[in-house]
């Protein structure tokens, strides 16, 4: 301490102390509160913080309690704590971080570090103390980006799984940046593919694969995680896919245009009573992968442009990770083919079941599944297993081709099993022959070179099951060439084996193989799995038994249940591929069909017009396709009268598409050909051919069934599968504005 002798004491300015005292509380970009020692304040300088609101002469005399009960502070007892105790000890808090919002709409959150000293006399009386209160917000904010960063870092990723990777990210991101936080990508995505940048025709059906709310982990958006959703255009969804740009959503408007109440997703985000958002594209390597919604309801402060950069950053690497799992999931199932999935789930597939598949790869190949659309808005079921040694997933993809050729052709379960089998029994393809063919599925496990032609060699077996389900009857028929036959999960939980014969493996022995019929009930649920699976869980009895306490558990989606009855099942890896699969069935009501049964007589050709025409009208069709339809179903009708002897029986479909089907009991089947000019007959299929986009002949029993089918280009009354809303099944998030 410089004392009054001081040589250098005699150059202080006259005056100066005072002017540093003045200048402190005038001029100093520091906040200075001077308190008395009853921690009444009784000084404060132009910058001192949470001064702005409130005229100085009603905060002078305030006690300390008092001031901070003012303002949103994080934990004020601690504060008041630590001046008392610089007042009783003399030993200065210094750096004490304070928290804090004002009361402006919106709030704004600031950060203060304040030191506290004790003012005293040179006798030691304590008059107060002093509390210098420096803003470090920016730096707080700046800290906390990148331990947010840094986390993001090590926790999103660790898997090459899309659905894990987005909860990955979703944990990351709520609570420290969303109040909920969502992950849609493209549906596209979960099958290895997706849309390029600057795609134009981007397929608008999304996927949700992550969800995340401060309410709690139970707490379920809409849609479900698994399920899928389709955002309306004019939406701010829609409008940040189509443009690629992040939107910044700062004050959400309830009265925006889009956000319609009606709708489940909108009530919860004006129910919540959601004031911000982000929107935010993902992408990756030059594709687009999704969308990523960030959504503040519980937080009062809204989010800016400092919070969307630090989300596009978040984004960004939530996306390199994406499509790392998206690449992966594409080469493995370009490797094995094998596990191959369904085919691509056309109209009939989604109005007849509701598909979920869950492979268990064990990289030894054999197992596969389809589902393939057919007439009458059925669907085809089958799934194979190559039961030993090693499988070639080329000669699997001419086995597969040969199943939907032979399913195109209309033939029931047990005739495909029986031309497969037959095609499978030909000789091998000698080994430096240029492709082989269907035979090498029956022997694929040959690996030493012998000869694997025979019924008795030491090839690998080959099963199929092949399962054709109606809608409108609900009636299944299936047919085994030695796979384990499927269980059918009744809609109240009881589970029974489906009584399915089981024929010889295709190519081996004689083939034998009978149709097995059977009504489901209304809602019930076909599971299908190979004998990899079986053997892994104990046999037919152990799966039997275990099925209904899985069942009796609810679970998101049927996709999310395949995914935890085969987790429950099959905690292990197997020794070999496993594959589980789950078909709910579904039923198309009376709105949906109508049929007719006429006498075999001329007349009834008009008749059939005529109720074909009242019937098209009151499901509300267009002119052109009421008298397009009118005419083929007369050329239909006419057809069977001339050639079958019976009743006749119509009926029509409408779904995506518009089926007409007359059935007779002629098992002769017309062809299509070209009549002359002078021809008075003939030209039934080929006016059919022309006025609609599919036709075909399958057998029915002891005669056939002839069916056109005509594709709708937009339908005029809403027939989206149960559960769902015409504009898809509708999403949760959180926020909007006009």
């Amino acid at each position: 301490m410089v004392g009054e002798d001081h040589p250098h004491s005699r150059s202080v300015p006259e005056g100066l102390g005072d002017a540093v005292l003045d200048a402190l509380f005038s001029q100093s970009p520091l906040g200075l509160h001077v308190y008395d020692a009853e921690l009444r304040l009784v000084r404060v300088n132009t910058a001192a913080r949470l001064m702005r609101e409130f005229p100085t002469d009603q905060v002078l005399g305030r006690t300390l309690p008092e001031i901070l009960g003012s303002f949103d502070i994080t934990d004020p007892a601690a504060v008041e704590r630590a001046a008392r105790r610089v007042l009783e000890t003399g030993v200065p808090e210094l750096d004490m971080s304070i928290r804090f919002r004002d009361r402006r709409d919106p709030p704004v959150e600031t950060v203060s570090s304040a030191s506290a000293f004790r003012l005293q006399r040179a006798d030691g009386t304590v008059l107060g103390l002093a509390a210098a209160l420096t803003d470090i917000t920016a730096r707080e904010r700046a800290e906390a980006e990148v331990r947010l960063q840094n986390e993001a870092a090590a926790r999103i990723g660790t898997t090459l799984d899309v659905f894990r990777t987005a909860a990955e990210f979703c944990e990351v991101v709520s609570p420290a940046l969303a109040d909920t936080v969502t992950v849609d990508v493209y549906d596209v995505v979960l099958r290895g593919r997706a849309p390029a940048a600057d795609a134009r025709d981007r397929e608008q059906t999304v996927r949700r694969v992550g969800y995340r709310s401060v309410s709690g982990p139970d707490r379920q958006g809409v849609p479900a995680v698994g399920e899928v959703d389709v955002y309306p255009p004019g939406t701010p969804y829609r409008t940040a896919l189509d443009t690629l740009a992040p939107k910044l959503i700062r004050r959400l408007r309830p009265d925006a245009p889009w956000l319609d109440p009606r709708r489940r997703r909108y009530a919860r985000i004006l129910n919540a009573r959601t004031h911000s958002m982000m929107l935010v594209p993902i992408r990756a390597r030059g594709v687009v992968l999704g969308l990523a919604c960030f959504y503040r309801w519980r937080e009062p402060a809204p989010f800016d442009h400092r919070h969307l950069r630090l989300a596009q950053q978040l984004t960004t690497l939530a996306g390199q990770c994406l499509d790392n799992a998206r690449l992966y999931g594409r080469e493995r199932s370009a490797a094995r083919v094998l596990s191959g999935g369904f085919a691509q789930a056309q109209a009939s597939v989604v109005t007849a079941v509701e598909l979920a598949r869950t492979h268990l790869p064990a990289g030894t190949g054999g197992g596969w599944s389809d589902a393939i659309s057919l007439s009458g808005s059925r669907v085809a079921l089958v799934a194979g297993d190559t039961t030993s040694g090693t499988s070639r997933p080329s000669a699997t993809s001419e086995l597969r081709a040969a199943i939907e050729a032979l399913a195109d052709l209309d033939l029931p379960p047990d005739d495909i099993l029986q031309r497969l089998h037959d095609l499978a029994s030909r000789p091998s393809t000698p080994p430096d022959a240029a492709a082989p063919d269907v035979h090498a599925h029956a022997h694929a496990g040959d690996t030493d070179g012998a000869d694997a032609g025979g019924s008795d060699g030491d090839g690998a077996r080959a099963t199929c099951l092949c399962l054709v389900y109606d809608p409108v009857t609900r009636l299944c028929t299936a047919a085994s060439a030695g796979h384990p036959p499927p269980v059918l999960v009744h809609p109240g939980g009881a589970v029974e084996p489906l009584d399915v014969a089981a024929g010889p493996p295709l190519g081996q022995g004689l083939a034998e193989y009978r149709l097995t019929e059977r009504v489901l009930p209304e809602g019930s649920t076909l599971l299908i799995c190979n004998t990899a699976l079986l053997t892994a869980v104990g046999g037919q009895d152990a799966l039997l038994s275990r099925l209904p306490d899985l069942f009796a558990d609810p679970h998101p989606s049927l996709q999310a249940a395949c995914d935890r009855y085969a987790e429950a099942l099959v905690p292990e890896q197997p020794l070999r591929d496993a594959y589980l699969l789950l078909a709910r069935t579904r039923t198309l009501g009376d709105s949906q069909t109508k049929a007719w049964t006429f006498p075999n007589a001329p007349e009834s050709a008009g008749q059939a017009r005529r109720r074909v025409v009242e019937q098209l009208a009151e499901w509300g069709m267009a002119q052109d396709v009421i008298d397009d339809t009118a005419l083929v179903v007369s050329e239909l009708v006419t057809n069977s009268v001339r050639y079958a002897k019976g009743p006749i029986q119509l009926r029509l479909i409408h779904d995506s598409a518009l089926v007409c089907e007359v059935s007779d009991d002629s098992s002769a089947s017309p062809h299509l050909r070209r009549a002359l000019d002078t021809d008075e007959n003939g030209r039934g299929l080929f006016i059919t051919a022309h006025l609609t986009q599919r036709w075909g002949v399958r057998p029915s029993g002891r005669g056939k069934t002839l069916w056109a089918s005509r594709t709708l280009g937009t339908t005029t009354k809403e027939t989206t599968p149960e559960g769902t809303t015409p504009e898809g099944t509708t999403p949760e998030g959180t926020t909007t504005e006009a």
